[in-house]
């Protein structure tokens, strides 16, 4: 097949979130099929990485996107009711660069990464068409409002959450098929808008980076939790963690370290270290990082989708505590490779259970392993986009 991957974001270099699952899977499936990418570049860093983007798609363009003009973009939000997502990412040279695309190549399937994208291809039913959801956006936001304080930014919150409903409401059903990458948001976006044309597509594992490396199960008391540590709902969960959990485990265990590993730490994260909490910043191999924790953590409280720090920590076996947030996409039972607590208290006494026993720690860590090897690795994945455009190409449901 000839596939037009339509992305938000240049994907590369591949550390976290939607970079991950696209350069992932494109890597997978360049052997088979010709790959080109249509991508916007918000930073003259960005347009550095298109010598390894084409090590696996035919052909990369690059469509600029100053962050100057997408923050001027979101004025049109105080007269329009488009969500500012959308706005942040609304560019005439896009469309002209998608319409000259078209123009000279014929492709078999188009896929269109994010709601954010959906905008450019939503009305143009002589293709075919995926739409790729990191998340089930207006959950997202939905879960964001919930647990917000400050009054004017929950009042934003509420406006914005909304407007990504009413967006997916319309949106959604334009595209031939709709991917979201967990059972639980699969389930909710079918509920709340009544959807027929949605498939799963997790998120997973490079097994050849993480994968288990004769961990230490007796080794030093390290609690982890990794992430891009300027997005949001990191940002609350290890603000959280350190506030009422940390302090409930290091009563047990007055030694215990929290490492907080991930690029670009705020102010907010930075403040954290100290009295026993790390703040590393960017961490090159993060397996390395994830091989020298006791039990990983993962306390959200809003966000949807699933969690990649999650998956990257079962598939190393490496023990988890998590929030119930991405929790039920795993489609798991608490203790198969992650427990799932959701007050400070019971959270604090997984932990603690963990840090307290060898075999325990060895138990759920090779139940996590068993889980990402049948279920969560990019090769297994890749396998079933593939079969999804296919099918989409052919427009089979």
């Amino acid at each position: 097949m000839k596939i037009l991957f339509l992305a938000n974001r240049v994907p590369y270099p591949p550390f976290r979130g939607d970079k991950l699952k696209i350069y992932n899977l494109a890597k997978r499936l360049c052997n088979a099929h010709e790959l080109h990418l249509l991508t916007f570049a918000q930073s003259a860093e960005d347009f550095q990485h298109q010598a390894e983007l084409e090590k696996v798609f035919s052909k990369v363009e690059f469509v600029s996107l100053p962050k100057w003009q997408s923050v001027l973009n979101c004025a049109e939000g105080f007269v329009s009711r488009l969500p500012f997502q959308v706005l942040y990412f609304k560019s005439a040279a896009m469309r002209r660069a998608l319409k000259q695309t078209l123009a000279q190549n014929t492709f078999d399937v188009v896929h269109v990464q994010h709601l954010r994208m959906a905008q450019y291809l939503a009305n143009d039913r002589s293709l075919p068409r995926i739409l790729d959801l990191p998340d089930a956006f207006s959950l997202y936001w939905k879960r964001k409002y919930e647990n917000s304080n400050n009054p004017l930014v929950k009042a934003f919150e509420g406006v914005e959450q909304r407007r990504v409903y009413q967006y997916e409401d319309k949106i959604l059903k334009q595209f031939d098929r709709t991917l979201v990458c967990s059972a639980e948001d699969l389930d909710y976006l079918a509920d709340a808008h009544r959807l027929g044309n949605l498939g799963l597509l997790p998120n997973g594992v490079d097994t050849s980076v993480f994968h288990p490396r004769n961990h230490d199960y007796s080794h030093n008391r390290t609690v982890l939790f990794t992430g891009n540590m300027d997005y949001g709902p990191n940002v609350d969960a290890v603000a959280y963690f350190a506030a009422e959990v940390f302090p409930l485990i290091a009563e047990r265990f007055p030694d215990v370290q929290f490492v907080i590993a991930g690029q670009r730490p705020v102010a907010k994260v930075q403040a954290l270290a100290g009295n026993n909490i790390k703040v590393t910043g960017f961490i090159p191999n993060l397996a390395d990082e994830y091989n020298k924790a006791s039990v990983v953590v993962a306390p959200l409280r809003f966000g949807a989708g699933t969690q990649n720090k999650v998956l990257e920590a079962m598939a190393m076996g490496i023990p988890v505590v998590c929030s119930n947030i991405g929790f039920a996409g795993l489609g798991i039972e608490s203790g198969e490779g992650a427990i799932m607590q959701t007050n400070p208290r019971a959270f604090a006494d997984a932990v603690i259970e963990l840090l307290s026993s060898e075999p325990l720690r060895r138990s759920v860590g090779e139940k996590g392993i068993e889980v990402i090897q049948h279920r969560f690795s990019w090769d297994i994945i890749a396998k079933q986009l593939e079969q999804y455009l296919s099918k989409t190409a052919q427009r089979i449901d």
